[in-house]
């Protein structure tokens, strides 16, 4: 087993070794995991990456970590069962690890390891691990096959987990203390699984905008298309929705006692489109159906909640003629499994628990309410969704937080959090308040056993411009009127 690295820095610091010596030594401790064997699989590589030198060659270009520091960076193929072919890679800072391991998430149809997350958590002391969930891109086609969608549904969180932990272990001559999972969207569905499939893997888990009931939300996505399709005369652009949330924000904007562009508690807000009277009738009713979400035609039924007032600005990627992606494939080849199916002529007066109980099959869902087991290894999870979220309801991730508290024990319900984020759009974005640490927040309350209940967060424009408290739900953020209102300082959670 190879030395750990911090024994190695005790050697140095003992020895006045000079700092060239101990680089090699930390180089030659990262380059001997290579021999490393993996129950299932196999360490592709493992390099000493210097600090500041890291670049990532990806869809959006060339990303330069400029301020990382040195790391052993780690590449292995995983191959569970036959057909498997899942890369991970796991990033070991080279000082000042905090003991502490990072799993994290992906987005979309995942296919790529997630390299900005590994950064942002060996920035904060902990080891991190990713995987691209056992294929490359987002080519749908994977999902027909299905060892390979058994590995993007859950296998590949978990082996990757497990593997990691080896790892760790091997490097630095220690166990992790506590291991955290931290995801955004389908990475928030990755962590629903995880507390509900495999409730021993992680200590900690952090689930953003989970993407976690596949059946029902894409319906809901595709709904929005089926709007537009339906209304043959309908033309909505960027500039009705501009006008849309103009309204939406001069009548709900107030109602936390600050105008600021931001309405802390959209299910408060009853502004009505009809009483724009800009809008025909056409544009009212396709308005209401958005917000409303997908309900079944016969019984009524909501079959998952629209989008939340005063998201309007960010529509254009879901309400339009052509159907979402995403929510396609899911359909197409999860769903229906039909490769002919047409999103236009789909059925919402189902029974949704027939495919409900397919796709849970096939592990593509995470809406098991019943999380008490990783409750009661001890395991914190928190949950956090932006309210102007166009993607994914933020009404879902709040149904979901009560369909747990109403499920567990009522002495377990400290180990569950919920923060909405006003202003802030899918995982991020927008004009709220969205920068905060979510690892240092799961780490806090993991080590002190307090679940937080204010989170001061940031709304950044190139520096820190504003900051606010994010309240555990069912509070919010008031304005005390007194003090900057650019300071979380001047706000209460009520």
């Amino acid at each position: 087993m190879p030395k750990s690295i911090l024994n190695y820095s005790l050697l140095c610091a003992g020895l006045f070794i000079s700092s060239l010596s101990c680089a090699q030594m930390d180089s030659s401790s990262c380059e001997a995991l290579v021999s490393l064997g993996l129950a299932d699989g196999v360490i592709s590589s493992a390099e000493y990456v210097d600090a500041g030198s890291f670049n990532a060659t990806s869809a959006r270009g060339t990303e330069v970590y400029n301020d990382l520091q040195a790391f052993c960076r780690i590449s292995a193929v995983l191959s569970p069962v036959e057909g498997s072919n899942i890369q991970i890679e796991v990033w070991l800072p080279v000082q000042g690890w905090n003991n502490k391991l990072v799993a994290v998430g992906n987005g979309g149809l995942a296919g790529s390891i997630s390299y900005s997350a590994l950064a942002g958590a060996v920035a904060e002391g902990f080891a991190a691990v990713s995987t691209d969930t056992g294929h490359e891109g987002q080519n749908p086609d994977f999902l027909t096959d299905r060892v390979l969608l058994t590995d993007f549904a859950y296998r590949a969180i978990h082996e990757m987990t497990v593997t990691a932990k080896a790892v760790v272990s091997n490097y630095y001559s220690i166990n992790p203390r506590f291991t955290y999972f931290s995801g955004c969207s389908t990475g928030g569905r990755q962590a629903l699984t995880a507390a509900q499939r495999y409730p021993d893997d992680f200590d900690g888990i952090v689930a953003g905008a989970p993407a976690n009931s596949t059946v029902r939300m894409t319906m809901q996505q595709l709904w929005n298309s089926r709007v537009v399709n339906e209304k043959p005369s309908l033309n909505l652009s960027s500039e009705d929705f501009v006008k849309l949330n103009d309204y939406v924000l001069a009548s709900c904007d107030s109602l936390d006692g600050l105008e600021d562009g931001l309405i802390e508690n959209p299910a408060l807000c009853m502004a009505d489109p009809a009483n724009v009277a800009e809008f025909n009738q056409e544009e009212i009713e396709a308005f209401l159906l958005i917000y409303q979400g997908a309900v079944n035609p016969v019984s009524g039924e909501l079959i998952y909640p629209g989008f939340a007032k005063g998201s309007e600005l960010a529509w254009t990627t879901m309400v339009r003629a052509e159907p979402f992606g995403y929510s396609n494939d899911m359909q197409t080849f999860v769903v229906n499994q039909d490769p002919e199916w047409d999103f236009m002529a789909m059925d919402y007066s189902r029974d949704l628990s027939i495919l409900d109980d397919r796709v849970n099959a096939l592990g593509m869902q995470a809406i098991n309410p019943d999380i008490s087991e990783f409750i009661n290894n001890g395991g914190k999870l928190l949950l956090y969704h932006g309210w102007n979220d166009p993607l994914i309801s933020p009404f879902n991730t709040i149904s979901y937080y009560n369909e747990v508290l109403s499920t567990i024990d009522s002495d377990a319900q400290e180990s569950i959090s919920l923060f909405m984020m006003p202003g802030v759009n899918h995982c991020a974005g927008g004009n709220g308040f969205d920068t905060w640490s979510k690892l240092h927040t799961i780490d806090e309350w993991r080590e002190s056993g307090q679940a937080p209940q204010r989170i001061n967060a940031a709304h950044l424009e190139g520096e820190v411009a504003t900051t606010r408290p994010l309240c555990a739900y069912p509070q919010v953020a008031v304005y005390t009127r007194s003090g900057d209102a650019s300071d979380a300082a001047s706000f209460e959670c009520r």
